[in-house]
């Protein structure tokens, strides 16, 4: 049986083994071209590689020696002419066209913004940057202000400077909810320091009720309250059941323990309607709700 399987003519086995022949004729001829043109590939590819990487080398370097450069602004070119000059009202355009450098011209700007005044030549001669050589040639062509009017021009600045405020007479009353520093200042015994005091207090409570709550402020004499009266109209009360924690403990009669305890109670049972639902907290005294009921709302 297997023999009439595996049974060929003549002819057959012919053709076969011919079959068989090419077959490995043209794969040996496949694999050797395939390896040849591997070998004469791989030069060039390990050619291309290297050239590659020599010429990120070369890159690198040249960034790296052309950081390394310090770099310089030059200057543009100014023509320097030599006048008489103030030095404490000359502009930098002038400044420059003496021959100062643009380094020194800065300083002495700098100097007369922060209220600096050159009064002699050797104040001058101080500016930083200022060399010896630069300094004997502009020495000449200085123009300094005379020392009584030096004197006077400070004085003047003196004077102005310590100008006091013109104060209420005895009787007047202010506003308290509606007055600025500038008015505030003006109430005898009151200056800068205290009346910030009392508009920063009052942009805090959301206005006075009454005019006791100065004595809240620190070192505050009670004799200056009978200059003032309090405006309710003006007060800014706190939307209870709408209300962050952040904007409940900022107020001064407020801490963080009392707005904690009315955001709980707004979250397990909903609104809060009245100062009667406040007294039920531990956290809030007889004293607080008496201070708090003009600052809190309840719509």
């Amino acid at each position: 049986m297997w023999n009439d399987f595996f049974y060929y003519t003549r002819s057959e086995r012919r053709i076969i083994c011919l079959l068989l022949f090419l077959f490995v004729l043209l794969g040996g001829i496949g694999t050797f071209l395939f390896w040849r043109n591997g070998q004469a590939e791989m030069p060039v590819c390990h050619e291309m590689a290297i050239d590659s990487f020599l010429q990120q080398v070369q890159d690198y370097e040249e960034k790296r020696v052309y950081r390394a450069k310090p770099s310089y602004r030059k200057e543009s070119a100014v023509t320097v002419v030599l006048q008489p000059f103030d030095p404490n009202t000359a502009d930098s355009l002038q400044l420059r066209s003496l021959g100062i450098p643009g380094n020194v011209v800065r300083n002495i700007l700098r100097y007369r913004a922060k209220g600096g005044v050159f009064r002699s030549e050797e104040s001058f001669a101080r500016i930083y940057g200022l060399d010896s050589e630069l300094f004997q040639q502009l020495r000449s062509y200085l123009l300094l202000p005379q020392p009584e009017t030096a004197r006077k021009a400070v004085d003047s600045f003196a004077q102005r400077d310590t100008l006091v405020p013109m104060k209420l007479p005895v009787g007047s009353v202010v506003e308290l909810n509606t007055a600025d520093t500038t008015l505030l200042k003006q109430v005898p015994g009151i200056g800068s320091g205290r009346a910030r005091m009392i508009v920063a207090y009052r942009r805090q409570l959301g206005g006075f009720v009454r005019t006791e709550q100065l004595n809240e402020l620190s070192h505050w004499p009670d004799s200056l309250n009978r200059w003032f009266r309090c405006d309710v109209s003006f007060i800014e009360q706190i939307p209870v059941n709408r209300a962050g924690l952040d904007r409940l403990r900022n107020h001064p009669y407020m801490d963080f323990y009392k707005a904690k305890a009315i955001l709980e109670y707004r979250r397990k049972r909903g609104k809060i309607k009245g100062l009667s639902q406040l007294s039920l907290f531990q956290e809030f005294t007889e004293k607080d709700l008496e201070r708090l009921s003009p600052y809190l709302s309840f719509e």
